[in-house]
């Protein structure tokens, strides 16, 4: 009851990424139910049809990751001053958010399970024919166990993502072996060691009286520890799409060892930029300040540097789709090289969640710098400022992840050598 009440009394923005959860959750059951459709059209293909559920792990992942990103931007979950006293402490509230999560995740599932049973004729109307009735199976029975283990997939993985996500953690515990030794070596070779920050003796920037805030205000953090793995794990996702690119590019998908490696590949080059993605905001960041900056500079890069993995694993999965589009859109020319049907689904889901989890990573890291804004503003800091701020740390990350994008989509789609 509790999470029913906050999920009604949240703000309509909050209500709006909870709908784009529950649509993403409807898009990606479909897609289940599609397979196991098609799994049941035909059985003496069994590999294909493993193949094709196997795919759905990549909407899967997207959905789980932006009911992640939407969970942590809920404001009505958050832990605030008092709540403990009414019995609502972190591991409660951490309780609710996995459960709101659940029901909008369960609301899709039951969507899509609609929508399928109603395409079948199983409610009413007759089902469709042509290409669509091949992922149907409008002449078989549904088997009721494998449909709910598949709906059931997705609401799992979401509330569990978000209770490990936002579980409670001691301040105090400290670092595990090894964590520290290894991180310090990527920060040895991004960060300087800096003077600490001292309100007695501000670094002056030029031509701003309140760049004294600037070095307590935004103070940056030591640079992500991902980046070395996520070089190899990248350059093993591009061996393996090598590899599987000397099947014939129109029938790849459809094989199921060459389609294996496909989406082997898919799924490490993706897990490598989202590893290394963080590090490249950072190393953003340090570039920004170099060369004796002004306030507008260093106000940018500090936040970039602050906030380089909430902004960079996102950043990362946009970089890994958009490359794979791309990638895909040279390689395979011709219909055949698609899911058929699904593969519209299939894309629409992995796009807007893609492009959704961007829109939620900005919206958290705005909430999480607005009291440095607030300080900013009171200290006499234009408004132009803040933005042109913004625009550039845009920038920035523009000029840099667009052409490693491109880079990552031509190898990908580079041809097999002879």
């Amino acid at each position: 009851m509790l999470a029913l009440r906050l999920t009604r009394a949240a703000r309509p923005a909050v209500q709006l990424r909870r709908l784009l959860v529950a649509a993403a959750s409807a898009g990606t059951g479909f897609l289940l139910l599609g397979s196991l459709g098609y799994a049941m059209g035909h059985p003496q293909t069994p590999g294909a049809a493993a193949l094709r559920l196997a795919w759905c792990v990549v909407p899967l992942a997207a959905t789980v990751y932006l009911a992640l990103a939407v969970a942590r931007t809920d404001p009505g979950t958050r832990p605030r001053p008092g709540l403990s006293a009414v019995g609502l402490g972190p591991g409660r509230l951490m309780a609710v958010s996995a459960l709101t999560t659940l029901l909008a995740c369960t609301l899709g599932s039951l969507v899509a399970l609609l929508f399928f049973l109603h395409l079948r004729g199983d409610l009413s109307g007759l089902p469709i024919d042509g290409k669509g009735a091949q992922f149907l199976a409008a002449d078989r029975p549904l088997p009721i166990p494998a449909v709910l283990t598949l709906l059931a997939l997705l609401p799992v993985a979401a509330s569990g993502a978000v209770a490990l996500s936002l579980r409670p953690r001691d301040p105090r515990r400290p670092a595990a072996k090894g964590t520290a030794s290894f991180g310090a070596r990527w920060h040895a070779i991004l960060h300087k060691a800096e003077a600490p920050a001292s309100t007695e003796a501000p670094v002056e920037a030029e031509g701003a009286g309140w760049s004294d805030v600037l070095t307590v205000a935004p103070p940056p953090r030591e640079a992500p520890a991902g980046f070395p793995w996520g070089v190899a794990a990248l350059a093993a996702g591009l061996a393996v799409q090598a590899y599987a690119n000397r099947a014939a590019p129109a029938s790849v998908l459809a094989l199921p060892v060459e389609g294996a490696a496909v989406l082997g590949g898919w799924l490490l080059t993706a897990l490598g930029l989202v590893l290394a993605a963080p590090g490249l905001t950072y190393l953003c960041g340090r570039l920004l300040q170099s060369a004796q900056p002004g306030a507008l500079r260093l106000l940018a890069g500090r936040v970039l540097m602050s906030e380089a993995t909430r902004i960079g694993r996102p950043l990362g999965v946009v970089c890994a789709v958009t490359s794979a589009a791309l990638a895909t859109t040279a390689m395979y020319d011709q219909p055949a090289a698609a899911f058929g049907p699904l593969s519209t689904v299939a894309t629409l889901v992995v796009g807007g969640c893609t492009l959704a989890t961007l829109l939620t990573a900005a919206v958290e890291t705005r909430q999480s710098r607005a009291g440095t804004r607030a300080a900013l503003l009171r200290l006499g800091a234009p408004a132009t400022m803040l933005r042109g701020s913004a625009a550039l740390r845009a920038a920035a990350l523009i000029t840099l992840f667009v052409p490693l994008t491109l880079l990552i989509a031509y190898l990908s789609a580079l041809p097999p050598t002879k």
